[in-house]
């Protein structure tokens, strides 16, 4: 049926822009995402709980999507190892480590020394300790402190600084690293 003016109704010019710009992005969003200047199809990760000797390495997205069992499993390989409590950790942090890993261009596993700290550990960790922060992102599952055997802790910083995410937290006394996906930040 036409309008007044002789054209269809149901194919504008605006309706056009729209299914236009729709298939665009469904073009862009289907694209396999780029680690290291390499397009990446899969993403996996190595990690290795220092408190606990698990280990975990699997792929943990494929075919554009997050994969639920490998999630569950890297959420309970992260749990608080003091109150064995498990926290759904932010997708993010695992991008950041793979892009990490990527930038690094090594094999080896990253060593979590603290992945999900409920707030329980994290009062307990502050009376100890004063570098621990009051509302921790570790607290809400977007931060993780980590290091890699045989890896200088200079080197894995410096490739979490040309990601340029989120907070970056360099513990040399310690020998780790902190990383998390909150606001970016240095120290």
């Amino acid at each position: 049926m036409n309008d007044e003016a002789g054209r269809n109704p149901a194919i504008t010019r605006r309706s056009l822009l729209l299914l236009g710009g729709g298939c665009l992005m469904a073009g862009v969003l289907a694209q396999p995402a780029v680690a290291g200047g390499r397009l990446v199809h899969e993403r996996t990760l190595s990690l290795e709980a220092v408190h606990t000797g698990e280990k975990w390495q699997r792929v943990y997205w494929a075919e554009g999507r997050y994969i639920p069992q490998a999630l569950r499993e890297v959420h309970y390989l992260l749990r608080d190892h003091r109150t064995d409590e498990v926290k759904v950790i932010d997708v993010r942090l695992l991008d950041l480590l793979h892009d990490m890993h990527s930038l690094m261009d090594n094999r080896t596993s990253f060593e979590i020394v603290s992945g999900y700290r409920s707030a329980a550990t994290n009062k307990q960790l502050q009376r100890t300790n004063p570098d621990v922060a009051r509302h921790s992102y570790h607290t809400q599952g977007m931060a993780i402190d980590i290091r890699q055997p045989g890896r200088d802790l200079v080197k894995l910083k410096a490739a979490a600084l040309r990601l340029n995410r989120g907070g970056i937290g360099s513990y040399p006394q310690a020998s780790f690293l902190h990383v998390d996906v909150g606001p970016r930040r240095r120290w």
